[in-house]
């Protein structure tokens, strides 16, 4: 797939506002409220007056006789009444209705109803009755898939619904601001899960540099990529170091949204490793596949700029976007190696398999140098993340009140962060023999927030910064769930989106 094809892809389903039903529409979903006690019975969430009394009774009856409770994600299918034009109705489980209070509950609904749906070309769903927006990026994210390399003969023939209609009551401007923003949102994190789903030999540094200028040249932002002798002659020690050992030369991508009369400078930093092997610190065969996701920060902070650009959101966003290969060969950095990070700082590897902050502090300081207002990183940076947090919770470190603003935000929108400390304890262990850093302790304690003090001294100080480590949350290793299919999320997109709104002081359209 050409870098032109892969930013034309089209990532999700025609997502439009309706009123009623119509013969067109193959099915029709609805949410089921589970019951507040055992004296009465799970009720259905209904847009006024789109079915009728009748009809939205029928339903009713007919879930009850086949047992559906409510409870969160359950599917239960039933044929529609005759008087409805749809031939089955679909209904989701929403939980006790206490629940709806958070739009996640109705993001997961609708993307387990919608990824329920293979086979139906065009459906109508009624949870926009409880979020237009949480059930627009439901059914845009559950619909998602990457095929773009399967054949005729292994791919199936049962494709998502590729127009899913959102219910309302009246087609209102509101309505229609609320939709619109929550199509580029989604867009934006399905741009990040293409780009981690891509495997490693079809986007390697250069191909991924070239298919970030495409994507962001058509955004309207402004675009600069240095290649591995620029970078070499600017001194960017960490992202050369890492990527020496790679035939695949690194890069580094600078995009940037320059809103007019903005008083205010976001920098997005992310990892880009394309593949990593550990370096000669290799790592263990089993599971290294998985490593194709090791670029899902750099994914991450691309497709959200973008975002911000199409949001024309009145802050300036610069991502400055480390991109290299981390290869065992006769050319790689060795244990034992120091290398003199862009700044000047000198840093001692005492493992090749800690590759993902040598390239990270080299973009900070750069990105420092715009001057900023505040410095947003994401990485798939340890191993100690998922052991400290699981594989859906993303832990945020950083200054303490930028730090605690992003992870609540993070709450806000399901990408569900964590605030993390960083211990000062921990800070002499970074300490090395014979240079200013090591970039790895001599111990297994404390890996996501001794990674995240590893970073704090690229830091300008007195900046506001928050530090995002997504190794679990960026790629799904195991079954589907919600909104979420296999391999990659799209984690922080919406996070670092909606923050990016939040220092705009613009916030997301409300219902």
């Amino acid at each position: 797939m050409s870098a032109n094809d892969f930013s034309d892809r089209v990532r999700g389903p025609r997502i439009d506002l309706t009123t009623g039903l119509s013969a067109d529409d193959d099915v029709l979903i609805v949410g089921l409220i589970a019951p507040a006690d055992d004296d009465t019975d799970a009720t259905l969430l209904l847009v006024d007056d789109l079915l009728g009394d009748e009809p939205a009774e029928q339903i009713s009856l007919a879930l009850k006789a086949l047992g559906a409770g409510g409870s969160r994600g359950e599917i239960t299918r039933l044929p529609a009444p005759a008087s409805l034009p749809v031939d089955v109705v679909l209904a989701v489980g929403l939980g006790a209705a206490a629940d709806l209070d958070d739009p996640e509950v109705v993001r997961q609904a609708s993307g387990e109803a919608i990824r329920a749906l293979d086979g139906s070309p065009r459906v109508v769903s009624t949870l926009s009755a409880a979020g237009l927006a949480a059930a627009a990026e439901g059914a845009f994210l559950g619909a998602y898939r990457y095929d773009e390399l399967r054949t005729e003969k292994s791919r199936s023939s049962k494709q998502p619904p590729a127009t899913v209609l959102l219910a309302v009551a009246e087609k209102s401007k509101q309505a229609r601001a609320e939709l619109d923003h929550a199509l580029v949102v989604a867009d934006s994190v399905a741009i990040a899960r293409d780009f981690v789903n891509t495997p490693p030999n079809l986007l390697y540094p250069a191909e991924f540099a070239e298919r970030a200028r495409v994507l962001g040249s058509k955004a309207g932002l402004r675009v600069e990529i240095l290649d591995d002798v620029e970078l070499a002659k600017a001194g960017y020690g960490g992202i050369v170091g890492v990527g020496q050992g790679s035939s695949r030369k690194p890069r580094l991508v600078r995009l940037s949204h320059e809103a007019k009369g903005a008083d205010r400078t976001v920098a997005l930093v992310g990892k880009g490793i394309t593949f990593d092997t550990g370096g000669i610190s290799i790592k263990p065969a089993a599971g290294m596949e998985h490593m194709t996701s090791d670029m899902g920060g750099a994914a991450a902070v691309i497709a959200s700029v973008i975002a911000a650009a199409r949001l024309d959101v009145p802050v300036t966003v610069i991502a400055t976007v480390p991109m290299a290969e981390n290869m065992p060969s006769s050319t790689a950095q060795r244990p034992g190696d120091v290398l003199t990070q862009y700044g000047g700082t000198t840093v001692e590897v005492l493992n090749t398999d800690a590759e993902g902050r040598l390239i990270l502090a080299d973009a900070i300081v750069r990105a420092c140098e715009d001057e900023p207002d505040f410095l947003i990183d994401t990485a798939t940076l340890t191993g100690a993340q998922m052991v400290a947090l699981g594989t859906r919770t993303p832990g945020v470190l950083g200054t303490e009140d930028f730090r605690d603003r992003v992870a609540a935000i993070s709450q806000s929108v399901g990408e569900n962060g964590w605030p993390m400390p960083m211990p000062t304890e921990l800070r002499s262990d970074l300490n090395s023999r014979v240079a200013d850093l090591a970039n790895v302790t001599n111990h297994r304690w404390g890996g996501m927030l001794s990674a995240a003090m590893f970073l704090r001294e690229f830091v300008t100080e007195g900046l506001d910064w928050a530090h995002i480590d997504v190794a679990g949350p960026a790629f799904n290793t195991g079954g589907p769930w919600g909104y979420t299919g296999k391999g990659g999320t799209g984690v922080p997109v919406r996070t670092i989106v909606a923050v990016i709104e939040d220092i705009a002081g613009q916030g997301r359209p409300t219902p």
